[in-house]
């Protein structure tokens, strides 16, 4: 939402780089695609859809499913209630590039499958450590960096959210070790 110096809402919908692109208040010149029919049924248009939860999803549908590039806010009344995701869907599944910003601070930038953290990522936690790398089923795996607000930071493999394999911790003092997890 951009809002207007008074207070008011200037723009509420989708953003890249800053710009607006649509929503369903929106200019006409913005979006290829046509707002959605204020029936049940969303097909290849954009628009809003608010759950009795309080949930709402701003963006593209296509055969009734959240499908392109889009928002979902989770409600008050939601298990997730304060979270929000940003990114791709395909047929009501995030996947492809997202960001995901959780109620408690934490945040996670890169790829998702299947509704889950899966590919390249980056994750900032709300005390300021943060893992840049891959991921498997939302779990750290493969290789990735890991840095701790201290100083310290682990560069290596990763299993489960784990350190497995060959890595090296260094020490905010410059110590390292290097070895096998």
């Amino acid at each position: 939402i951009r809002y207007r110096s008074d207070g008011s809402i200037n723009e509420e919908g989708i953003f890249k780089d800053d710009k607006f692109i649509y929503a369903e208040k929106r200019n006409n010149q913005n979006s290829n695609l046509p707002n959605c029919p204020t029936s049940d049924y969303l097909h290849n248009c954009y628009g809003t859809y608010i759950w009795d939860n309080g949930d709402k999803y701003v963006g593209e549908h296509t055969n009734n499913e959240m499908h392109g590039h889009g928002t979902y806010i989770f409600g008050t009344n939601s298990e997730w209630a304060g979270d929000k995701y940003v990114g791709n869907w395909e047929n009501n599944v995030r996947t492809g590039q997202g960001t995901y910003t959780y109620n408690n601070g934490d945040k996670y930038l890169g790829e998702f499958k299947n509704n889950e953290m899966h590919g390249q990522g980056y994750y900032v936690w709300d005390n300021g450590d943060n893992y840049v790398g891959s991921w498997e089923n939302n779990n750290r795996s493969g290789q990735g960096t890991y840095s701790y607000t201290n100083g310290d930071m682990y560069v290596g493999g990763y299993k489960n959210s784990k350190r497995h394999g060959q890595g090296t911790f260094t020490f905010a003092n410059g110590e390292k070790w290097h070895g096998a997890w």
